[in-house]
């Protein structure tokens, strides 16, 4: 469960930061869906009503708004997308071992 207390707000309405959720990484308000999550997306081509439609939670503005966040905060985002890379491929090699 996520202690209100511990949610962040930022500069962006629709992101929010808590250490409970993600280990902190910036994260859509009232979602599980990371910002990272969204940027992934497009990279892959997706736009932002194939993004709505994968997650039909959100709505255009949210969208737009995570993106935002990211191009304000292209490292901070860019390291969390390298992490996460570097994770799923730790697994993986240790699935199939």
């Amino acid at each position: 469960m996520i202690n209100r207390e511990s949610v962040l707000p930022t500069e962006h309405p629709y992101i929010v930061c808590s250490e409970d959720m993600h280990r902190g990484e910036p994260t859509i308000r009232g979602t599980a869906i990371t910002v990272r999550a969204i940027v992934e997306r497009t990279r892959l081509g997706d736009s932002v009503q194939d993004i709505i439609e994968a997650y039909p939670v959100l709505t255009p503005a949210q969208v737009h708004d995570a993106l935002g966040y990211y191009y304000d905060h292209l490292e901070e985002i860019e390291q969390y997308i390298i992490e996460n890379k570097e994770a799923a491929e730790w697994m993986s090699k240790r699935l199939s071992s």
